[in-house]
Protein backbone atom coordinates (compact mmCIF):
# COMPACT_ATOMS: atom_id res chain seq x y z
CA UNK A 1 0.00 0.00 0.00
CA UNK A 2 1.14 3.65 -0.89
CA UNK A 3 2.71 5.43 2.10
CA UNK A 4 -0.16 7.73 3.60
CA UNK A 5 0.23 11.17 2.92
CA UNK A 6 0.87 13.18 6.24
CA UNK A 7 -1.89 16.02 7.53
CA UNK A 8 -5.39 15.51 7.30
CA UNK A 9 -8.73 15.59 10.00
CA UNK A 10 -8.58 11.88 10.96
CA UNK A 11 -7.46 10.23 13.89
CA UNK A 12 -6.16 6.94 12.32
CA UNK A 13 -4.13 5.89 9.99
CA UNK A 14 -6.50 2.39 9.39
CA UNK A 15 -10.54 2.40 10.30
CA UNK A 16 -12.52 -0.35 9.78
CA UNK A 17 -14.69 1.23 7.21
CA UNK A 18 -14.36 4.04 4.95
CA UNK A 19 -17.74 5.59 3.48
CA UNK A 20 -17.41 7.46 0.49
CA UNK A 21 -19.78 10.03 0.39
CA UNK A 22 -21.62 11.61 2.72
CA UNK A 23 -25.12 11.34 1.63
CA UNK A 24 -28.08 9.75 3.60
CA UNK A 25 -27.53 6.29 2.97
CA UNK A 26 -23.69 6.97 3.86
CA UNK A 27 -25.06 8.06 6.85
CA UNK A 28 -27.18 5.26 7.79
CA UNK A 29 -24.37 2.87 6.71
CA UNK A 30 -22.16 4.67 8.93
CA UNK A 31 -24.33 5.21 12.33
CA UNK A 32 -25.46 1.36 12.19
CA UNK A 33 -21.60 0.25 11.85
CA UNK A 34 -20.69 2.93 14.39
CA UNK A 35 -23.14 1.67 16.81
CA UNK A 36 -21.98 -1.29 16.17
CA UNK A 37 -18.48 -0.67 17.29
CA UNK A 38 -16.67 -0.07 14.46
CA UNK A 39 -14.41 3.01 13.77
CA UNK A 40 -16.24 4.36 10.69
CA UNK A 41 -14.77 7.42 8.55
CA UNK A 42 -17.05 9.34 5.99
CA UNK A 43 -15.38 11.46 3.24
CA UNK A 44 -17.85 13.83 1.48
CA UNK A 45 -16.63 16.20 -1.13
CA UNK A 46 -19.46 18.89 -0.74
CA UNK A 47 -18.80 21.11 2.31
CA UNK A 48 -21.85 19.59 3.88
CA UNK A 49 -23.37 15.91 4.47
CA UNK A 50 -26.31 14.81 2.63
CA UNK A 51 -25.43 14.74 -0.48
CA UNK A 52 -29.22 15.04 -2.69
CA UNK A 53 -30.53 15.13 0.49
CA UNK A 54 -30.73 18.17 2.27
CA UNK A 55 -32.43 21.42 3.17
CA UNK A 56 -31.26 24.78 1.80
CA UNK A 57 -31.89 28.49 1.72
CA UNK A 58 -31.71 28.86 -2.18
CA UNK A 59 -32.68 32.81 -2.68
CA UNK A 60 -30.85 35.53 -0.76
CA UNK A 61 -32.87 37.03 1.54
CA UNK A 62 -35.80 34.90 1.87
CA UNK A 63 -36.43 32.43 4.89
CA UNK A 64 -37.47 29.25 3.62
CA UNK A 65 -35.07 26.31 3.60
CA UNK A 66 -36.14 24.23 0.30
CA UNK A 67 -35.88 20.45 -0.41
CA UNK A 68 -33.53 21.34 -3.06
CA UNK A 69 -32.94 17.44 -4.75
CA UNK A 70 -34.98 15.26 -3.32
CA UNK A 71 -38.31 16.24 -1.67
CA UNK A 72 -41.05 13.70 -0.35
CA UNK A 73 -40.23 10.32 1.34
CA UNK A 74 -41.86 7.00 1.13
CA UNK A 75 -39.09 4.09 1.30
CA UNK A 76 -37.54 5.21 4.60
CA UNK A 77 -38.61 2.11 6.55
CA UNK A 78 -39.87 2.43 9.85
CA UNK A 79 -37.07 -0.17 11.39
CA UNK A 80 -34.54 2.15 10.23
CA UNK A 81 -35.81 4.96 12.30
CA UNK A 82 -36.25 2.56 15.20
CA UNK A 83 -33.12 1.04 14.69
CA UNK A 84 -31.24 4.35 15.10
CA UNK A 85 -33.68 6.41 17.20
CA UNK A 86 -33.87 8.80 14.61
CA UNK A 87 -36.16 11.77 15.75
CA UNK A 88 -37.96 12.45 12.08
CA UNK A 89 -41.77 12.93 11.51
CA UNK A 90 -42.79 12.53 8.73
CA UNK A 91 -46.88 13.61 7.79
CA UNK A 92 -49.31 11.97 5.46
CA UNK A 93 -50.42 14.62 2.63
CA UNK A 94 -54.81 13.18 3.06
CA UNK A 95 -55.39 14.60 -0.65
CA UNK A 96 -53.45 12.22 -3.22
CA UNK A 97 -53.49 14.03 -6.09
CA UNK A 98 -55.44 16.56 -8.49
CA UNK A 99 -54.66 16.46 -12.26
CA UNK A 100 -56.60 19.30 -14.51
CA UNK A 101 -58.09 18.23 -17.75
CA UNK A 102 -56.25 18.76 -20.83
CA UNK A 103 -57.66 20.73 -22.88
CA UNK A 104 -60.44 21.76 -20.25
CA UNK A 105 -58.74 22.50 -17.17
CA UNK A 106 -62.21 24.14 -15.63
CA UNK A 107 -62.35 20.12 -14.97
CA UNK A 108 -59.82 18.10 -13.14
CA UNK A 109 -59.77 15.25 -10.70
CA UNK A 110 -59.04 15.67 -7.40
CA UNK A 111 -57.77 11.96 -5.59
CA UNK A 112 -59.17 13.07 -1.74
CA UNK A 113 -58.37 9.28 0.90
CA UNK A 114 -60.32 11.22 3.36
CA UNK A 115 -64.07 11.81 1.29
CA UNK A 116 -64.36 8.51 -1.49
CA UNK A 117 -67.69 9.95 -2.18
CA UNK A 118 -65.92 13.35 -3.09
CA UNK A 119 -63.38 11.02 -5.48
CA UNK A 120 -66.04 9.68 -7.10
CA UNK A 121 -68.07 12.68 -7.79
CA UNK A 122 -64.99 13.82 -8.76
CA UNK A 123 -64.44 10.94 -11.39
CA UNK A 124 -67.78 11.37 -12.51
CA UNK A 125 -67.29 15.17 -12.93
CA UNK A 126 -64.32 14.51 -15.19
CA UNK A 127 -66.30 11.78 -17.13
CA UNK A 128 -64.60 9.59 -15.84
CA UNK A 129 -67.00 7.74 -13.88
CA UNK A 130 -66.98 4.34 -14.73
CA UNK A 131 -63.65 4.15 -13.63
CA UNK A 132 -63.96 4.87 -10.13
CA UNK A 133 -64.45 1.28 -9.14
CA UNK A 134 -61.80 0.25 -11.36
CA UNK A 135 -59.51 3.00 -9.21
CA UNK A 136 -60.71 1.76 -5.48
CA UNK A 137 -59.71 -2.23 -7.04
CA UNK A 138 -56.65 -1.65 -8.13
CA UNK A 139 -55.39 0.95 -5.36
CA UNK A 140 -56.34 -2.35 -2.94
CA UNK A 141 -54.60 -4.46 -5.25
CA UNK A 142 -51.25 -2.00 -4.74
CA UNK A 143 -51.97 -2.43 -1.52
CA UNK A 144 -51.59 -5.93 -1.28
CA UNK A 145 -48.55 -6.11 -3.46
CA UNK A 146 -46.29 -3.02 -0.81
CA UNK A 147 -47.82 -5.40 1.70
CA UNK A 148 -46.09 -8.42 0.72
CA UNK A 149 -42.95 -6.87 -0.92
CA UNK A 150 -42.15 -3.75 1.70
CA UNK A 151 -41.14 -5.89 4.53
CA UNK A 152 -38.84 -8.01 2.80
CA UNK A 153 -36.58 -4.65 2.05
CA UNK A 154 -34.94 -4.79 5.57
CA UNK A 155 -33.79 -8.63 5.65
CA UNK A 156 -31.95 -10.51 3.18
CA UNK A 157 -33.08 -10.33 -0.57
CA UNK A 158 -35.78 -12.81 -1.12
CA UNK A 159 -35.50 -15.03 -4.33
CA UNK A 160 -37.90 -14.33 -7.17
CA UNK A 161 -39.23 -17.40 -6.44
CA UNK A 162 -40.12 -16.24 -2.68
CA UNK A 163 -41.50 -13.38 -4.17
CA UNK A 164 -43.61 -14.56 -6.62
CA UNK A 165 -45.12 -17.03 -4.45
CA UNK A 166 -45.61 -14.13 -2.04
CA UNK A 167 -47.12 -11.63 -4.63
CA UNK A 168 -49.04 -14.46 -6.26
CA UNK A 169 -49.35 -15.05 -9.84
CA UNK A 170 -51.51 -12.26 -11.31
CA UNK A 171 -48.96 -9.66 -9.97
CA UNK A 172 -46.07 -11.38 -11.14
CA UNK A 173 -47.49 -11.61 -14.40
CA UNK A 174 -47.75 -7.90 -14.30
CA UNK A 175 -44.81 -7.25 -13.40
CA UNK A 176 -43.14 -8.66 -15.93
CA UNK A 177 -45.50 -7.14 -18.89
CA UNK A 178 -44.54 -3.51 -20.13
CA UNK A 179 -47.06 -1.53 -17.89
CA UNK A 180 -48.85 0.23 -20.49
CA UNK A 181 -51.19 -3.43 -20.93
CA UNK A 182 -52.00 -3.03 -17.71
CA UNK A 183 -53.01 0.95 -17.39
CA UNK A 184 -55.27 -0.04 -20.96
CA UNK A 185 -56.24 -2.91 -19.77
CA UNK A 186 -57.51 -1.48 -16.04
CA UNK A 187 -58.56 2.18 -17.26
CA UNK A 188 -60.57 3.94 -19.89
CA UNK A 189 -60.28 7.43 -19.27
CA UNK A 190 -56.86 9.53 -20.47
CA UNK A 191 -56.48 11.42 -17.57
CA UNK A 192 -56.90 8.59 -14.93
CA UNK A 193 -54.30 5.89 -17.22
CA UNK A 194 -51.54 9.09 -17.01
CA UNK A 195 -52.12 9.50 -13.40
CA UNK A 196 -51.58 5.83 -12.95
CA UNK A 197 -48.64 6.05 -15.80
CA UNK A 198 -46.69 8.79 -13.78
CA UNK A 199 -44.98 6.56 -11.19
CA UNK A 200 -43.30 4.78 -14.01
CA UNK A 201 -41.64 7.65 -15.05
CA UNK A 202 -40.51 9.92 -11.76
CA UNK A 203 -36.88 9.94 -12.85
CA UNK A 204 -37.26 7.57 -15.83
CA UNK A 205 -36.91 7.99 -19.59
CA UNK A 206 -39.35 5.36 -20.73
CA UNK A 207 -42.26 4.54 -22.86
CA UNK A 208 -45.12 2.83 -21.01
CA UNK A 209 -44.16 -0.33 -23.49
CA UNK A 210 -40.32 -0.39 -23.26
CA UNK A 211 -39.77 -4.14 -23.55
CA UNK A 212 -36.98 -3.63 -21.33
CA UNK A 213 -39.22 -2.98 -18.50
CA UNK A 214 -37.53 -0.45 -16.44
CA UNK A 215 -40.45 1.93 -16.44
CA UNK A 216 -42.45 -1.49 -13.82
CA UNK A 217 -39.35 -1.25 -11.50
CA UNK A 218 -39.78 2.53 -11.24
CA UNK A 219 -44.22 1.95 -10.62
CA UNK A 220 -42.90 -0.57 -8.18
CA UNK A 221 -40.89 0.96 -6.11
CA UNK A 222 -43.49 4.11 -6.27
CA UNK A 223 -45.98 2.08 -4.80
CA UNK A 224 -44.53 -0.29 -2.00
CA UNK A 225 -43.15 2.56 0.26
CA UNK A 226 -43.91 2.19 3.68
CA UNK A 227 -46.55 -0.78 2.73
CA UNK A 228 -48.85 1.37 1.94
CA UNK A 229 -46.90 3.29 -0.81
CA UNK A 230 -48.47 6.75 0.48
CA UNK A 231 -45.83 9.74 0.14
CA UNK A 232 -44.74 11.42 2.82
CA UNK A 233 -43.80 15.36 3.75
CA UNK A 234 -40.62 14.70 6.46
CA UNK A 235 -40.93 17.80 8.91
CA UNK A 236 -38.63 20.13 8.58
CA UNK A 237 -37.45 19.50 5.43
CA UNK A 238 -35.17 16.92 4.49
CA UNK A 239 -32.23 18.69 5.68
CA UNK A 240 -34.30 17.29 9.18
CA UNK A 241 -33.86 13.56 7.74
CA UNK A 242 -29.86 14.79 6.92
CA UNK A 243 -29.61 16.10 10.36
CA UNK A 244 -31.31 13.28 12.12
CA UNK A 245 -28.85 10.77 10.15
CA UNK A 246 -25.51 12.79 11.05
CA UNK A 247 -26.57 12.60 14.74
CA UNK A 248 -26.81 9.28 14.80
CA UNK A 249 -23.57 8.89 12.96
CA UNK A 250 -21.91 11.14 15.77
CA UNK A 251 -23.51 9.56 18.88
CA UNK A 252 -22.27 6.30 17.73
CA UNK A 253 -18.93 7.61 17.14
CA UNK A 254 -18.01 7.69 13.28
CA UNK A 255 -15.83 10.66 11.88
CA UNK A 256 -17.21 12.79 9.31
CA UNK A 257 -14.80 14.56 7.43
CA UNK A 258 -16.17 17.09 4.46
CA UNK A 259 -14.49 18.97 1.70
CA UNK A 260 -12.51 15.97 1.39
CA UNK A 261 -12.61 14.54 -2.70
CA UNK A 262 -11.90 10.92 -2.64
CA UNK A 263 -9.58 10.45 -6.30
CA UNK A 264 -9.26 6.48 -5.74
CA UNK A 265 -9.51 3.52 -3.78
CA UNK A 266 -7.14 0.62 -4.36
CA UNK A 267 -8.81 -2.32 -3.14
CA UNK A 268 -6.43 -5.58 -1.79
CA UNK A 269 -6.93 -9.08 -0.21
CA UNK A 270 -6.65 -7.55 3.25
CA UNK A 271 -8.34 -3.84 2.95
CA UNK A 272 -8.25 -0.98 0.92
CA UNK A 273 -6.73 2.49 0.55
CA UNK A 274 -8.75 5.15 0.06
CA UNK A 275 -7.09 8.14 -1.54
CA UNK A 276 -8.35 11.53 -1.16
CA UNK A 277 -7.45 15.59 -1.71
CA UNK A 278 -8.55 18.56 0.75
CA UNK A 279 -9.05 22.00 0.26
CA UNK A 280 -5.91 23.04 -0.53
CA UNK A 281 -4.90 20.19 -2.99
CA UNK A 282 -3.21 18.14 -0.38
CA UNK A 283 -3.46 14.44 -0.87
CA UNK A 284 -4.05 11.39 1.27
CA UNK A 285 -4.44 8.39 1.75
CA UNK A 286 -6.35 5.68 4.64
CA UNK A 287 -6.51 2.55 5.19
CA UNK A 288 -9.84 0.27 5.46
CA UNK A 289 -11.03 -3.26 6.33
CA UNK A 290 -14.01 -2.49 3.97
CA UNK A 291 -14.96 0.60 1.58
CA UNK A 292 -18.74 1.55 1.34
CA UNK A 293 -19.05 3.85 -1.81
CA UNK A 294 -22.16 5.93 -2.02
CA UNK A 295 -22.33 6.55 -5.00
CA UNK A 296 -23.05 5.79 -8.48
CA UNK A 297 -21.46 2.48 -9.88
CA UNK A 298 -20.57 4.64 -12.72
CA UNK A 299 -18.30 6.67 -9.93
CA UNK A 300 -16.93 3.59 -8.68
CA UNK A 301 -15.48 2.65 -12.21
CA UNK A 302 -13.71 6.41 -12.07
CA UNK A 303 -12.39 5.66 -8.41
CA UNK A 304 -10.63 2.27 -9.29
CA UNK A 305 -9.20 3.08 -12.18
CA UNK A 306 -11.29 1.84 -14.49
CA UNK A 307 -12.75 3.08 -17.86
CA UNK A 308 -16.89 3.39 -17.38
CA UNK A 309 -18.83 2.08 -20.36
CA UNK A 310 -19.36 4.23 -22.76
CA UNK A 311 -23.17 4.11 -22.36
CA UNK A 312 -23.65 6.00 -19.14
CA UNK A 313 -26.69 6.59 -16.47
CA UNK A 314 -28.94 9.17 -18.42
CA UNK A 315 -31.49 11.30 -15.43
CA UNK A 316 -34.44 12.82 -17.31
CA UNK A 317 -36.18 15.57 -15.35
CA UNK A 318 -36.62 19.07 -14.98
CA UNK A 319 -36.29 20.32 -11.25
CA UNK A 320 -37.81 23.68 -10.89
CA UNK A 321 -37.57 25.21 -6.84
CA UNK A 322 -40.45 28.20 -6.13
CA UNK A 323 -40.92 30.57 -3.26
CA UNK A 324 -44.65 32.24 -3.84
CA UNK A 325 -46.23 35.12 -2.05
CA UNK A 326 -49.69 32.82 -2.68
CA UNK A 327 -50.78 29.74 -4.16
CA UNK A 328 -52.13 30.24 -7.59
CA UNK A 329 -55.75 30.24 -8.73
CA UNK A 330 -57.00 27.69 -10.82
CA UNK A 331 -59.39 27.87 -13.63
CA UNK A 332 -61.47 25.01 -12.07
CA UNK A 333 -63.89 26.73 -9.41
CA UNK A 334 -65.17 23.67 -7.67
CA UNK A 335 -61.45 23.06 -6.21
CA UNK A 336 -59.95 25.02 -3.33
CA UNK A 337 -55.75 25.76 -4.49
CA UNK A 338 -55.06 24.43 -0.97
CA UNK A 339 -56.68 21.10 -1.85
CA UNK A 340 -55.05 20.94 -5.26
CA UNK A 341 -51.86 21.60 -4.42
CA UNK A 342 -51.78 19.50 -1.11
CA UNK A 343 -50.62 16.44 -2.77
CA UNK A 344 -49.34 16.11 -6.30
CA UNK A 345 -50.59 18.53 -8.93
CA UNK A 346 -50.83 16.60 -12.17
CA UNK A 347 -49.72 19.15 -15.12
CA UNK A 348 -50.33 17.87 -18.63
CA UNK A 349 -49.74 14.22 -17.83
CA UNK A 350 -52.48 12.54 -19.51
CA UNK A 351 -52.09 8.72 -20.83
CA UNK A 352 -51.92 10.37 -24.62
CA UNK A 353 -49.49 13.86 -23.28
CA UNK A 354 -47.11 11.52 -21.87
CA UNK A 355 -46.70 9.35 -25.15
CA UNK A 356 -46.13 12.26 -26.78
CA UNK A 357 -43.96 14.19 -24.63
CA UNK A 358 -41.76 10.82 -24.37
CA UNK A 359 -41.81 10.94 -28.74
CA UNK A 360 -40.52 14.12 -28.59
CA UNK A 361 -37.46 13.86 -26.36
CA UNK A 362 -36.47 10.41 -27.77
CA UNK A 363 -36.71 12.36 -31.42
CA UNK A 364 -34.23 14.69 -29.23
CA UNK A 365 -36.81 17.81 -28.86
CA UNK A 366 -37.68 19.47 -25.65
CA UNK A 367 -41.30 18.38 -25.42
CA UNK A 368 -43.73 21.17 -26.49
CA UNK A 369 -46.22 20.93 -23.59
CA UNK A 370 -43.71 19.42 -21.11
CA UNK A 371 -45.58 16.74 -18.72
CA UNK A 372 -44.67 17.80 -15.21
CA UNK A 373 -45.86 17.43 -11.62
CA UNK A 374 -45.85 20.08 -8.35
CA UNK A 375 -45.36 19.68 -4.61
CA UNK A 376 -46.02 22.12 -1.69
CA UNK A 377 -44.45 20.66 0.96
CA UNK A 378 -45.79 24.24 3.08
CA UNK A 379 -49.45 23.08 2.79
CA UNK A 380 -48.52 20.06 5.14
CA UNK A 381 -45.43 21.75 6.75
CA UNK A 382 -44.88 25.22 7.30
CA UNK A 383 -42.35 25.01 9.61
CA UNK A 384 -39.53 25.18 6.27
CA UNK A 385 -40.72 28.90 6.21
CA UNK A 386 -40.22 31.43 8.59
CA UNK A 387 -42.54 33.04 10.98
CA UNK A 388 -42.76 36.24 8.73
CA UNK A 389 -43.23 33.93 5.09
CA UNK A 390 -45.96 32.23 7.06
CA UNK A 391 -47.73 34.86 8.74
CA UNK A 392 -47.95 36.70 5.39
CA UNK A 393 -49.41 33.17 3.23
CA UNK A 394 -45.71 32.33 1.16
CA UNK A 395 -45.46 28.62 0.19
CA UNK A 396 -42.95 26.50 -1.61
CA UNK A 397 -43.54 24.29 -4.79
CA UNK A 398 -41.67 21.47 -6.32
CA UNK A 399 -41.66 21.17 -10.08
CA UNK A 400 -40.28 17.89 -11.11
CA UNK A 401 -40.89 17.79 -14.78
CA UNK A 402 -40.44 14.70 -16.62
CA UNK A 403 -39.28 13.21 -20.30
CA UNK A 404 -36.24 15.78 -19.78
CA UNK A 405 -32.94 13.34 -20.51
CA UNK A 406 -29.78 14.26 -19.98
CA UNK A 407 -29.16 14.07 -23.99
CA UNK A 408 -31.23 17.59 -24.54
CA UNK A 409 -28.39 19.65 -22.46
CA UNK A 410 -25.43 17.89 -23.28
CA UNK A 411 -24.69 20.40 -26.73
CA UNK A 412 -25.51 23.45 -24.50
CA UNK A 413 -26.27 23.50 -21.21
CA UNK A 414 -27.16 27.10 -20.53
CA UNK A 415 -29.95 27.64 -23.94
CA UNK A 416 -31.27 24.25 -23.35
CA UNK A 417 -32.32 24.81 -19.77
CA UNK A 418 -33.36 28.01 -20.50
CA UNK A 419 -35.77 26.71 -23.44
CA UNK A 420 -36.96 23.64 -21.47
CA UNK A 421 -38.28 26.18 -18.43
CA UNK A 422 -40.04 28.40 -20.56
CA UNK A 423 -41.83 25.43 -22.25
CA UNK A 424 -42.46 24.09 -18.92
CA UNK A 425 -43.89 27.63 -17.54
CA UNK A 426 -45.95 28.06 -20.70
CA UNK A 427 -47.24 23.95 -19.78
CA UNK A 428 -48.19 24.96 -16.09
CA UNK A 429 -49.89 28.28 -16.98
CA UNK A 430 -51.64 26.29 -19.53
CA UNK A 431 -54.20 25.05 -16.32
CA UNK A 432 -53.52 27.62 -14.22
CA UNK A 433 -55.95 30.97 -13.92
CA UNK A 434 -53.21 32.77 -13.94
CA UNK A 435 -49.59 33.24 -14.73
CA UNK A 436 -47.32 31.34 -12.10
CA UNK A 437 -44.56 34.05 -12.51
CA UNK A 438 -47.16 36.60 -10.82
CA UNK A 439 -47.34 34.61 -7.70
CA UNK A 440 -43.45 34.17 -7.12
CA UNK A 441 -41.91 35.63 -4.22
CA UNK A 442 -38.87 38.62 -4.96
CA UNK A 443 -35.52 37.93 -3.28
CA UNK A 444 -33.34 40.61 -1.46
CA UNK A 445 -32.11 41.60 -4.78
CA UNK A 446 -36.09 41.72 -6.41
CA UNK A 447 -35.51 38.67 -8.76
CA UNK A 448 -38.04 35.78 -8.84
CA UNK A 449 -37.38 32.78 -6.77
CA UNK A 450 -37.44 30.62 -9.49
CA UNK A 451 -34.73 28.21 -9.75
CA UNK A 452 -34.16 25.29 -12.01
CA UNK A 453 -31.67 22.72 -12.76
CA UNK A 454 -31.45 19.59 -15.34
CA UNK A 455 -30.02 16.30 -15.42
CA UNK A 456 -26.58 18.32 -16.51
CA UNK A 457 -27.05 20.81 -13.54
CA UNK A 458 -27.30 17.77 -10.91
CA UNK A 459 -24.17 15.67 -12.54
CA UNK A 460 -21.75 18.90 -11.38
CA UNK A 461 -24.08 19.91 -8.40
CA UNK A 462 -24.29 16.50 -6.43
CA UNK A 463 -21.99 14.11 -8.73
CA UNK A 464 -25.26 12.42 -10.11
CA UNK A 465 -23.57 10.52 -13.78
CA UNK A 466 -26.03 12.22 -16.50
CA UNK A 467 -28.06 13.40 -13.46
CA UNK A 468 -29.84 9.93 -12.91
CA UNK A 469 -31.53 10.21 -9.39
CA UNK A 470 -31.25 6.72 -8.86
CA UNK A 471 -27.63 6.29 -9.74
CA UNK A 472 -28.95 4.15 -12.89
CA UNK A 473 -31.52 1.75 -13.46
CA UNK A 474 -33.80 0.49 -10.70
CA UNK A 475 -33.60 -3.17 -10.26
CA UNK A 476 -35.73 -5.75 -9.11
CA UNK A 477 -35.89 -5.73 -5.39
CA UNK A 478 -35.04 -9.51 -5.02
CA UNK A 479 -32.41 -12.21 -6.30
CA UNK A 480 -33.32 -13.16 -10.10
CA UNK A 481 -33.73 -16.89 -9.33
CA UNK A 482 -36.56 -17.46 -12.03
CA UNK A 483 -37.77 -21.01 -12.34
CA UNK A 484 -36.13 -22.13 -9.39
CA UNK A 485 -38.49 -24.02 -6.77
CA UNK A 486 -39.07 -22.15 -3.71
CA UNK A 487 -36.58 -24.51 -1.86
CA UNK A 488 -33.94 -24.65 -4.06
CA UNK A 489 -33.93 -20.74 -4.60
CA UNK A 490 -33.63 -20.53 -0.66
CA UNK A 491 -30.34 -22.85 -1.09
CA UNK A 492 -29.27 -21.07 -4.00
CA UNK A 493 -29.61 -18.11 -1.86
CA UNK A 494 -27.53 -19.50 1.20
CA UNK A 495 -24.77 -20.09 -1.29
CA UNK A 496 -24.04 -16.23 -1.62
CA UNK A 497 -21.82 -13.81 0.09
CA UNK A 498 -23.54 -11.74 2.78
CA UNK A 499 -22.48 -8.49 0.12
CA UNK A 500 -24.45 -10.40 -2.72
CA UNK A 501 -27.46 -11.72 0.01
CA UNK A 502 -27.94 -8.09 0.91
CA UNK A 503 -27.15 -6.43 -3.00
CA UNK A 504 -24.74 -4.81 -2.34
CA UNK A 505 -21.71 -6.33 -3.94
CA UNK A 506 -19.04 -5.50 -6.58
CA UNK A 507 -16.93 -7.00 -7.88
CA UNK A 508 -14.41 -6.50 -5.27
CA UNK A 509 -14.62 -8.33 -1.49
CA UNK A 510 -13.73 -5.65 -0.18
CA UNK A 511 -15.53 -2.98 -1.49
CA UNK A 512 -19.10 -2.51 -0.81
CA UNK A 513 -22.07 -0.27 -2.91
CA UNK A 514 -24.24 1.40 0.12
CA UNK A 515 -26.07 4.26 -2.09
CA UNK A 516 -28.69 4.40 -4.86
CA UNK A 517 -26.98 2.18 -7.54
CA UNK A 518 -27.38 -0.84 -4.88
CA UNK A 519 -29.74 -3.35 -6.05
CA UNK A 520 -32.87 -2.10 -3.43
CA UNK A 521 -31.45 1.70 -4.74
CA UNK A 522 -33.26 4.80 -5.63
CA UNK A 523 -35.04 7.14 -3.76
CA UNK A 524 -34.82 8.66 -0.10
CA UNK A 525 -34.89 5.10 1.60
CA UNK A 526 -31.64 4.75 3.93
CA UNK A 527 -32.12 1.06 2.45
CA UNK A 528 -28.79 0.16 0.92
CA UNK A 529 -27.13 2.09 3.54
CA UNK A 530 -28.51 -0.21 5.92
CA UNK A 531 -27.97 -2.98 3.93
CA UNK A 532 -24.08 -2.47 3.65
CA UNK A 533 -24.05 -2.23 6.97
CA UNK A 534 -25.80 -5.66 7.53
CA UNK A 535 -23.36 -6.92 4.95
CA UNK A 536 -20.56 -6.49 6.98
CA UNK A 537 -22.09 -7.47 10.27
CA UNK A 538 -23.68 -10.61 8.55
CA UNK A 539 -20.07 -11.19 7.63
CA UNK A 540 -18.63 -10.70 10.92
CA UNK A 541 -20.87 -13.22 12.70
CA UNK A 542 -20.19 -15.88 10.05
CA UNK A 543 -16.55 -15.26 10.62
CA UNK A 544 -16.36 -14.05 7.08
CA UNK A 545 -13.64 -11.56 8.64
CA UNK A 546 -15.47 -8.27 8.33
CA UNK A 547 -13.97 -5.33 9.87
CA UNK A 548 -10.48 -6.24 11.13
Amino acid sequence: MRRRARGGAVTRSRYDVVVVGGGHNGLTAAAYLARAGRSVLVLERADHLGGATGSHRVFRGVDARLSRYSYLVSLLPRAIRDELGLRLELRRRRVSSYTPAPGDPARGLLVDTGDDDGTRRSFAALGAGADHAAWQAFAARTHALAQALFPTVTGPLPTSAEVRAAVGEEWWADLHAPLGRLVERTFGHDVVRGVVLTDALIGTFADAHDPTLVQNRCFLYHVIGGGTGDWDVPVGGMGAVVDALTGAARAGGAELLTRAIVTAVHPGSDGAEVVWTDDDGREHAVGAGHVLVNAAPRVLDGLLGREPADVGPEGSQLKVNMVLRRLPRLRDAAVDPAAAFAGTFHVNESYEQLATAYAEAAAGRIPALPPAEIYCHTLTDPSILGPELRDTGHHTLTLFGLHMPARLFRAEPDGARATALAATLRSLDSVLAEPIEDCLALDADGRPCLEVRSPVDLEHDVALPGGHIFHGDLQWPWLEDDGEAPSSAARSSAARSPAERWGVATEHDRVLLCGAGARRGGGVSGIPGRSAAMALLDSASTGGGACP
